[in-house]
């Protein structure tokens, strides 16, 4: 089994800019790319897990988000990174959707398709539906960052995360992971 690193995407791996679908207007945060590679180089799995609701709300295609993935896996395969895999939920919130965050479903269907053992895994996100995705999924650390909607999340639900660790970026919640990964 395998171990993985589950990421958001708006807030987390890029800069949130309210429904995001034009590959020109990604801007990765400072670091990011490197600071997954060196998770890639300790052995984990990058699988990026994101809703896309502006899809189901109207506002841009299925393509379109398409696209920008394209566009994100390629400025990181320049930089020798890869995502094993990508999961959308490209359903509004209101409308039922089998894999969309808080639901772990994609977690689970990454177990199965990428052999990856979630006990060993973490989720990094900048809400509390990533957070709450680790945590129904069974992995081993959900981490919130304070970039996106982070810094908002963590003063509106400081209650709830005693069981979530916060970092200040991605680059953070990559070193925290490999220092608790190479401590057991």
């Amino acid at each position: 089994m395998r171990r993985a690193i589950f990421i958001d995407r708006d807030g987390t791996l890029i800069v949130d800019k309210n429904y995001l679908h034009k590959p020109e207007e990604v801007e990765f945060f400072r670091g990011a790319i490197a600071a997954l590679k060196r998770a890639v180089d300790a052995g984990f799995v990058l699988v990026m897990v994101t809703n896309q609701s502006g899809v189901g709300r109207g506002f841009f295609t299925l393509e379109d988000v398409e696209r920008v993935h394209e566009f994100i896996s390629d400025q990181m395969r320049n930089q020798g990174v890869s995502l094993a895999k990508t999961y959308v939920a490209p359903e509004a919130p209101d409308v039922p959707s089998r894999g969309r965050k808080p639901s772990p479903e994609f977690l689970f269907d990454a177990r199965r398709d990428l052999g990856i053992d979630l006990a060993l895994s973490y989720i990094v996100g900048d809400k509390m539906i990533d957070l709450e995705c680790g945590w129904r999924a069974g992995v081993r650390r959900s981490i919130l960052v304070r970039t996106g909607y982070g810094a908002k999340t963590e003063k509106a639900e400081s209650d709830r995360l005693q069981n979530a660790v916060v970092a200040d970026d991605l680059c953070q919640a990559v070193d925290w992971i490999l220092k608790d990964a190479n401590s057991r």
